[in-house]
């Protein structure tokens, strides 16, 4: 068996299965397609589902890949044995109701072992089969010449592919015997023992059964092959080597990570887990970010995370203090650029995204180290550090734990694992329940590090400025202890003037001024346990947890929302006066100065009740309510006519908002003292949103003076192109649409006499075929119109002639075929003429016998067309 790389034999395998009829496919992505069911591809088969159920049709029914998995169901052991990653690679061909047994185990033994292929020892391999699977044994034993004795039969558990219902079917896996030093030493070790000699490299699945999951089956019309090969296992043995670390693609990985550690695998066993971890992980996220994943804290991104974190813990176990995964991936790149080009196509944005998550983690881990020395110091003289405290780093600012023992050690000190497993597994429920509550925001989902009786207060309704306290910290989707300029955080104070978003009502806009920096402010949400997320930027310096900020609301942003918000209260009872007390609010987006207010309603609106509609509120507007908000038990506010908003939640006592004697609503959002301070309101749409919902958008203030400079802007312009003034635009437009329509006719009568003259020249190059007088051709500067017109002239003025006749405008060719009476009678088609004129253009169309158009694609073979007339033509005659 000859030594080969694994690039190599990947592409071996490929160009074997292209000689047996196989389309060779590309590597689908890590990220499944319309598949719910999986977070990655974590098979071969995986992402041909749609294939082998027959939902989609396959690009050819014989198919072969190599296809990028990741598995991290025993993340935990990667790195502790040479046995176990994240990442590998699955040879494959596939058979889509093609080829079947016979065929899967012939290619598979032939490759294995022929010399013109793997060239791997004929006695080394065990071929094992499903216990019932006599036509299996027949051709392994018969057609292959395996003896007896050497298939092994197994059962379901092992030989027997079967998820649920479905198509399932029996399985015939190859192993191979790596050597008694391989073994367990044990008497009667062979095929199927748990130890590591006999090693499986291929397993050829044969769906043959329909399961209906209770234990029934019924044979498929459809039988189909599915067959996986790990690439990396096929390496270890065609390179004689004992794990897929040792593997020369993988281990050049190693080789440079180790360079960087100043360390050498192999050395200690401490020192080799961290370089295989380290190794393994660096291959799956250089592909899982290529793909489209990017670090996050729940699904695929929370995986990525993870697995990036990990790396770089593994780095600072190495005695590696600085930024370094990213200088790994031009590695990893380097080994499978080859086979993956899209890995050199996007090496930048690789390297950027792994070089930021590494230097935010770097962050979290010098804070938590300074953190954990102040509690070692405290803790020293026990030699215990409180398993709390442990919690605490791990939970607030992400320090891990295994880092944690790590440095307690060296420090000669211990801490309670089983207490701290305690308080991780009640976070975990607490932050179980706390996402239920939460919903659907993907940022809603973080953990906070706070107990859930602590709500913050809003003091935005009397101050649109104080002081607070920042009580944590989430920056770039990850909670920690600080945050630095440029970093994307969300901020939870114990106190706020800012309004979180609801109701309808969107958040506040503002900053936070600390005295080591300044965050700006976006947006606000607030959380189902009462907490508000001031969700924004670091501008300047930096921001931890425990600092006191002054937290400014942004005046005049605050203002442009309390004026649109007021103006709803007016527009909801303008809309009920005029339409009727049907109307119901059924949705609200308050903006700055925006408006959204859907309700219910059986039709549009007429220009009329716009109108009257618009007419209330601004009359409301100028009168000048004063604008008044209390609170009072919500039996008072009903017997005061109050109106419920849509999107609020009403407890014992309500939030009163009252517009002089004009309107009565339930409200918690922030609003005007006076409607005049709301200027002008102006309805802009409206539109239906559902049956028997409509919509209506409008602006106030000063959105609605820039919507006036628009129109003026366009009524300016519009103006000045046909040299008038705006008052005088609408006698301008109408003189010029009447100068239009004479020129048009002006046109029109040209475009006639100029087909009249160039009739006289077609008739003098007409040819005679058959008996009937035949022209083709192309005119330039003409028109589909004038084409038209000119083939009028031709059936009256010639019965005994056919013309064809074009144009061409742009790409697009336009032809026209005319035949005269005369010629109508002596066999001649239009319609037929016309067809096979344009299929030499590219293009189609039909038509009567005297007349008929088409269209063509291809000008440049217009010439050809037309010098095919005249056969055509003949060929009718």
């Amino acid at each position: 068996m000859q030594y080969r790389s694994l690039n190599e034999l990947r592409e071996m395998f490929l160009c074997f299965f292209e000689s047996k009829g196989h389309l060779r496919l590309p590597s689908f992505s890590l990220i499944p397609q319309n598949d719910p069911s999986l977070l990655l591809i974590n098979s071969g088969m995986a992402p041909m589902k749609p294939f082998f159920t027959g939902e989609q049709e396959p690009p050819r029914h014989r198919v072969t890949t190599c296809q990028k998995c990741i598995r991290t169901g025993d993340i935990e052991n990667v790195g502790k044995t040479a046995r176990h990653g994240t990442f590998f690679e699955m040879l494959g061909n596939f058979s889509f109701g093609d080829y079947f047994k016979k065929e899967a185990i012939a290619w598979s033994w032939e490759f294995l072992t022929s010399p013109d292929w793997v060239g791997i020892d004929p006695d080394r391999l065990y071929p094992s089969i499903y216990e019932d699977d006599d036509e299996a044994f027949e051709i392994w034993n018969k057609d292959i010449g395996i003896p007896s004795e050497r298939i092994f039969r197994f059962g379901k558990a092992d030989n027997f592919w079967e998820h649920g219902s479905g198509p399932c079917g029996p399985c015939s896996e190859i192993y191979y015997d790596r050597g008694p030093e391989f073994g367990c030493g044990q008497p009667g070790c062979t095929v199927g023992c748990d130890c590591d000699r006999y090693m499986e490299v291929w397993n050829n699945v044969f769906s043959q059964f329909e399961s209906d999951g209770q234990g029934n089956y019924a044979e498929l019309k459809q039988k189909n092959i599915d067959t996986g090969m790990g690439l990396e296992r096929l390496a270890c043995v065609v390179q004689g080597v004992g794990s897929l670390f040792d593997v020369d693609t993988v281990r050049n990985i190693t080789t440079h990570i180790s360079k960087i550690a100043d360390k050498h695998y192999g050395d200690s066993d401490k020192t080799d887990v961290s370089l295989r971890v380290i190794t393994d992980h660096i291959r799956s996220t250089v592909m899982m970010v290529c793909d489209g994943v990017i670090p996050s804290n729940e699904g695929r991104g929370y995986v990525l995370r993870r697995l990036l974190r990990r790396a770089a813990r593994h780095g600072k176990l190495l005695g590696i203090n600085r930024p370094f995964l990213s200088e790994i991936t031009d590695t990893v790149i380097q080994e499978s650029g080859g086979a993956y080009p899209e890995l050199v196509e996007k090496q930048v944005y690789i390297h950027k995204v792994i070089e930021n998550e590494e230097a935010s983690f770097n962050k979290t881990i010098d804070s938590g180290l300074s953190i954990l020395n102040d509690m070692i110091a405290a803790s020293k003289a026990s030699g215990t550090l409180p398993a709390s405290d442990a919690f605490k780093l791990y939970d607030t600012y992400g320090f891990p734990i295994d880092l944690t023992l790590e440095i307690l050690e060296e420090q000669g000190m211990t801490t309670d694992r089983a207490e701290f497993d305690r308080l991780m597994n009640e976070q975990r429920q607490r932050a179980r329940e706390d996402r239920k509550k939460m919903g659907d925001l993907g940022w809603q989902s973080e953990d906070l590090g706070l107990d859930k009786a602590i709500k913050t207060r809003f003091d935005g309704y009397t101050t649109l400025r104080e002081a607070a306290k920042v009580l944590a910290i989430i920056c770039e989707g990850e909670p920690s202890g600080t945050a630095s300029v440029g970093e994307k955080i969300t901020i939870v104070l114990d106190h706020t003037p800012f309004y979180a978003e609801m109701g309808g009502q969107i958040g506040d806009h503002g900053r936070l001024v600390g005295k080591n920096g300044i965050a700006a402010v976006a947006d606000v949400q607030k959380t189902k346990d009462g907490k508000f997320m001031h969700i924004g930027r670091v501008t300047e310096g930096s921001l931890s947890v425990d600092d006191e900020v002054e937290a400014e609301v942004d005046p005049a942003y605050r203002q442009a929302i309390c004026r649109a918000h007021t103006a709803t209260h007016l527009l909801q009872k303008a809309l009920r006066t005029v339409l009727g007390d049907h109307v119901e609010q059924a949705g609200s987006y308050t903006a700055a100065d925006h408006i959204r207010f859907d309700f219910t309603h059986f039709a549009a609106l007429t220009e009329d009740e716009l109108r009257e509609v618009e007419t209330i509120v601004n009359d409301a507007i100028l009168t000048g309510f004063s604008v008044k908000t209390e609170e009072m038990p919500i039996e008072e506010a009903k017997k005061r006519g109050a109106m419920a908003l849509f999107g609020e939640k009403y407890g014992a006592t309500v939030r009163v908002v009252q517009a002089g004697d004009f309107s009565v609503e339930l409200c918690g959002g922030t609003h005007l003292d006076n409607t005049a301070k709301a200027g002008v309101f102006k309805i802009i749409g409206e539109a239906s949103v559902a049956a028997g919902v409509r919509r209506i958008e409008a602006v106030t203030g000063k959105a609605v003076l820039s919507l006036i400079d628009e129109h003026q802007q366009l009524l300016s312009d519009a103006a000045k192109s046909l040299k008038t003034t705006p008052v005088e635009l609408v006698q301008k437009v109408g003189q010029t649409v009447t100068e239009l329509r004479e020129l048009g006719k002006n046109v029109e009568r040209l475009n006639a006499k100029l087909a009249n003259l160039q009739m006289v020249d077609l008739f003098n190059v007409s040819r005679d075929v058959k008996g009937v007088n035949v022209v083709a051709a192309k005119l330039d500067d003409a028109t589909p119109d004038m084409l038209r017109t000119m083939g009028d002239s031709v059936k009256e003025k010639a019965p005994n002639m056919v013309a064809v006749l074009s144009c061409v405008a742009g790409e697009k060719v336009s032809i026209l075929c005319v035949c005269g009476a005369e010629a109508v009678k002596k066999g001649a088609h239009a319609g037929k003429i016309v067809k096979e004129v344009a299929k030499i253009c590219g293009g189609g169309g039909g038509g009567k016998p005297d007349s008929a158009t088409a269209g063509g694609k291809d000008a440049a073979k217009l010439e050809e067309a037309l010098e095919a007339v005249n056969n055509i033509v003949d060929s009718l005659l």
